[in-house]
């Protein structure tokens, strides 16, 4: 049976890391970049073959475990290496290993150069297992491991660049911020030991349901595992890690931004849809999390010249657009974003990788110009993403993006649906920003620069997210009975929100918001079309205009500065006191003090031991005397 054999998804990327690892400095290049992805794309194979063969089974019998052994036998803690076969963990695992092998290919184009090749394609791989590892896990102690080695991994891949101090510093932010977050989840998991006694998913699924909606214990289990989902998923006010990820390579920031890790909170919150059903107040906390990131991400996008950057805060506003959906109960709506926005904003990263290839490292926009011309698959596969994420109909992100709204007016309150269609106005904006800068307009690229598109390794990818991009969302076609087959796939995986919505709102409601929807995105088109293309000089008399609002969006609100004021230099500070009172005066003084003694008395002592017979016979009669007179005395 096919299903027996899921064991080899997470294995095969892991073995790549291994040999790559230990064998790669010795190997050619192309085989280092063959052996990396075939170890992800043969992941791929097994995941299709099992997905196809689970299409043939009946819905109600779509959900399977295969134990491989157990790991933990501690008395009641009982824990297994086993693997969670459902619709939910599939749609996963196919976006992960399909987008990952992708990004594998690509970077054999894009890397070939770079020295540390077979390091960087050992990291790939093991970053892809661990991924692999969390979306398949039948419970939280093995999803957790999966958790901490893509937060391993992310340091690894976002300081690549070891030898520069910016790209080091980013991955220990990567890695702090996101222990911050682990310590909620771990406070989440033993919380729901202690009160259910189990870690397995559908056993701890079963138990809570039994508690009434509203539960304490629930809503506190749910709050401390959605701490753990801002870390991963960078969402307010833990998402300062991620735009400083674009340190790292331009594949590791699709992999890292597209199809992994910062979809893990998603997921995790997805796949706990039956405890966060239960808990209003954590689902509220949820959705409120989600609309204010999306919104307050996408404006700092608006100032950003660096296109890495456009899209590193693209990310966290489209994740903001994720966690809205499932907050008002709409868990499918966010798996659904999160498989479209995997291909869109891979693409999106790998076409900045491209326009990087072709610039000899460019970044600022403001450097470029009218690179149509010199990469036209570059910017036709760059302008369908963009096409796609502002949402623009028939494009995969329209699909998803209109659900989220509909569900945050008809299941949530309208203050969301309010924020998410200004967020989603702004994102149109920004990232038709992005395409006119650099694809449209007067050249700006420095005179020496030889322009040129990228080798087939690189656009062969891009030409296959594209298509992605453009026909991903016909799973989801709303209004017609039986065409939303993504919904209707993923049903039996997710728990509904107990009494959630009043009634259904008729077609024309829903013809009507998605026309709304459109037209607020063709709005944002126009104007970047206005500021950056027909009066090119409007975005500096703007900025000119508003200088005061201007610099605070462009600095981020200074989030990364208040930061560092009140928690960073407080903590650095605060260690360097008890360093230097507590270690050195304190625990240092003790034990050299008693040292020092020691060597005082010592050395008064051995004044005694003079190597003279004679003085020793002295000594031992002086005792004599003494104790014969001590004892005469009594």
């Amino acid at each position: 049976m096919m299903m027996d054999y899921v064991w080899l998804i997470p294995l095969f990327p892991f073995v790549g890391f291994l040999i790559n690892g230990l064998l790669g400095k010795n190997l050619p290049k192309n085989v280092v970049g063959i052996i990396g992805s075939m170890a992800v794309g043969l992941s791929f194979l097994v995941t299709l073959c099992i997905f196809m063969h689970t299409l043939q089974l009946p819905p109600d019998a779509r959900h399977v475990e295969k134990v491989v052994y157990t790991w933990i036998s501690s008395g009641p803690f009982q824990v297994q290496v086993a693997f969670l076969i459902d619709p939910l963990s599939l749609v996963m695992l196919l976006i992960v290993s399909g987008v990952s092998t992708l990004i594998h290919i690509y970077s054999i184009g894009y890397m070939h150069d770079d020295p540390g090749f077979y390091r960087f394609f050992t990291y790939l791989n093991l970053f892809v297992s661990m991924m692999l590892i969390l979306v398949s896990a039948n419970n939280f102690l093995l999803m957790f491991v999966g958790w901490e080695g893509v937060g391993l991994c992310s340091y690894l891949l976002i300081g690549y660049y070891y030898e520069k101090k910016s790209a080091s510093d980013a991955g220990k932010k990567a890695f702090v911020v996101n222990r911050i977050g682990d310590f909620g989840f771990l406070l989440g998991m033993f919380l729901i030991f202690w009160n259910f006694g189990s870690l397995n998913f559908q056993e701890v699924f079963a138990l809570a349901a039994k508690y009434p909606v509203g539960s304490g214990i629930i809503t506190g289990i749910c709050l401390c595992l959605f701490v753990g989902a801002c870390g991963k998923s960078a969402q307010l006010p833990l998402y300062v890690w991620l735009p400083d990820a674009m340190e790292g390579p331009t594949p590791v920031s699709a992999l890292i931004h597209a199809a992994t890790m910062v979809t893990a909170g998603v997921y995790m919150v997805a796949r706990c849809s039956a405890l966060y059903s239960l808990a209003p107040f954590a689902l509220t906390v949820v959705a409120t999390i989600g609309a204010l990131t999306a919104i307050f991400a996408a404006t700092i996008g608006v100032t950003q010249f660096d296109i890495k950057r456009v899209l590193a805060y693209s990310t966290v506003s489209q994740l903001g657009y994720m966690f809205l959906a499932c907050g008002v109960g709409a868990y499918v709506s966010g798996i659904f974003h999160l498989m479209t926005h995997a291909f869109f904003k891979a693409l999106l990263f790998l076409g900045s990788g491209s326009v990087m290839h072709g610039l000899s490292g460019e970044l600022d926009m403001r450097k470029m110009g009218n690179l149509r011309k010199h990469m036209p698959i570059t910017y036709w596969t760059f302008l369908l993403a963009t096409l796609a994420i502002a949402g623009i109909f028939p494009f995969a992100g329209f699909f998803s993006k209109d659900e989220i709204l509909f569900h945050s007016l008809v299941d949530g309150k309208a203050i969301y649906w309010g924020i998410a269609t200004i967020a989603a106005f702004i994102t149109a904006f920004y990232m038709f920003r992005a395409v006119f800068m650099t694809f449209h307009g007067e050249s700006r690229v420095d005179p020496h620069v030889h322009v040129h598109e990228s080798p087939p390794t690189m656009t062969v990818p891009l030409m296959i997210l594209a298509g992605l991009s453009v026909v991903g969302g016909f799973v989801g076609i709303p209004l017609i009975k039986g065409a939303h087959v993504f919904r209707d796939f993923l049903a039996p995986a997710i728990t509904p929100v107990a009494h959630h919505g009043a009634g259904h709102p008729t077609a024309a409601f829903e013809i009507g918001m998605m026309a709304f929807s459109m037209g607020v995105a063709a709005l944002g088109i126009y104007l970047a079309y206005k500021m950056y293309i027909l009066f090119p000089d409007l975005p500096g008399q703007v900025a000119d205009k508003f200088r005061t609002i201007y610099d605070l969006v462009y600095h981020k609100y200074y989030v990364d500065e208040v930061y560092d004021t009140v928690v960073v230099e407080p903590i650095k500070e605060g260690s360097n006191i008890l360093w230097r009172q507590v270690d050195e005066k304190g625990i240092d003084g003790v034990v050299n003090g008693s040292a020092g003694i020691v060597a005082f008395l010592s050395a008064h002592l051995r004044k005694l031991e003079t190597g003279f017979v004679q003085n020793y016979a002295l000594a031992i009669l002086l005792g004599m005397v003494v104790i014969t007179g001590y004892l005469i005395g009594r």
